[in-house]
This record gives C-alpha cells, structure tokens and sequence, in this order.
C-alpha cells in the first residue's frame, strides 16, 4: 500500500471499530508499519506480513484498548514487537510508556522504531517482568499494565499486577475462549491484590477477542512475583 491507500485503510478499519483516527498520526503509524516490515525481514518480529493484515491485527488491535486506559503511567508486559504499547502511545500522546520484553533483539526493534517515529516519552528496556517488579522505581507504580498473549492468565497475572498501584488497572489482551483461562486464575488474582472487574469480548474483522479488565484494590505481597521462572513452571493456584 502507498500512503494515501494506508490512511484510507487505517480510518476506514478504526471507524468499523468505533475508534476515530486523527489525521496527525497516520504517517507515524506508516512509518512503524514500514520499519516492521523491513525489520522482519532480517529477524521474525511477527508472524504476519501482509499490510493490511498488520494493520487490522496489530494497529486496530492494539488501540481499541484506549477506552480502558487509566492515569497516565503505562507498562506494557512482554511487548514484543511493540503491540499494545506503542500504537497506545500514537493515539494517546499524554501517555508515559514503559516497553518490557526479553528478547533483546525485539527491544533494539521498539526503541529504533520509537526514535524514526519521533514519540516522546517512551521507552523500551531489555528486562525480565520477574526482576524488574521487584525494582521500587517500578513496583506499583502504574496505572495501567497491558499485555497481549504473553502467557497464560495464570502466569500472566503473577507477572502484571504487581506493576500496577493501588486503584490501577492490568489489561490482559487475549484471543477467543478465553473463559477457562480466566476461571483457573481467580485464586491467583486476588492472591496478587486483583479483583476483575469485567471481560469484554468482541471481533475484528471476524476474529474474537477478548480482554480480561482486572481492578488493583490492594497491595501485592513482596514474594511476587517469584523468581527463577516459577510463574511459568508452577502458576499460582
């Protein structure tokens, strides 16, 4: 797609969603669906290749979250690529991201993107969820955490809530049937502090999706997240 069919492209899928795109933003949202492109052509950042592909599962994807948003301190868990957090930030300029991942080449991949798009206010760093939350620049001290089919809930929730502040938010992006998932990770969210609050599911372009709105109503026990990849090997129960 040249420029002009990518804007016509991006507002049309936006205003199918009920999201309306400001004008200002579509050359940064060229640009990083460019520099995608050719990045992953030397490293695979992301299974999907196709224009308009990316542009409905990763662009429209990623900002239809907005609504949910809270505060202005934003984390994004496990970013890979860059999805949620940094469309986040084209539509929502006011925001101060933070971009995790542990995979160092992805994070190059994000903080090269940010620097050609020219947004303020964001970073990316090459860290594990595990160590960093345990960091008291960082532990509970969002308002919002968002991640996207990272691990999961189980897993994900030990990883995320102990990010968030007291009254944020962790926003849990994940595909269709969705509802065991989040029944075997009740116990571990209120353990961590979480009560959640809805699940809102929906389609783009046919495809379901779902996403877990889970409220911080206290503090986090200083154990977790454990270490050593325990998250991932014996999910809290």
């Amino acid at each position: 797609m040249n420029k002009e069919e990518f804007k016509n492209f991006l507002i049309q899928r936006a205003a199918e969603n009920d999201f309306h795109i400001e004008e200002d933003v579509i050359d940064e949202f060229y640009l990083y669906m460019r520099n995608l492109i050719e990045w992953n052509q030397k490293i695979n950042l992301t299974a999907i290749k196709d224009e308009r592909e990316i542009v409905i599962k990763h662009f429209i994807d990623s900002i239809l979250v907005s609504k949910y948003l809270t505060g202005d301190r934003m984390l994004d868990l496990g970013s890979g690529a860059g999805f949620p957090g940094i469309p986040l930030k084209i539509v929502n300029k006011g925001l101060d991201v933070t971009l995790i991942d542990s995979v160092n080449k992805k994070v190059n991949f994000m903080k090269d993107s940010i620097d050609k798009i020219g947004l303020k206010n964001i970073d990316a760093f090459h860290t594990r969820a595990e160590d960093l939350a345990h960091e008291s620049e960082y532990r509970e001290q969002f308002d919002t955490v968002v991640s996207r089919a990272v691990a999961n809930m189980t897993t994900l929730v030990e990883y995320m809530i102990p990010f968030v502040r007291v009254g944020g938010k962790c926003l849990c992006l994940k595909g269709p049937n969705c509802e065991d998932e989040i029944n075997s990770a009740k116990n571990a969210i209120r353990k961590l502090g979480g009560k959640i609050e809805e699940v809102i599911e929906y389609k783009i372009d046919n495809n379901d999706r779902c996403l877990v709105v889970i409220n911080k109503i206290r503090n986090t026990e200083q154990i977790y997240p454990r270490k050593l990849g325990k998250p991932l090997k014996e999910p809290l129960q």
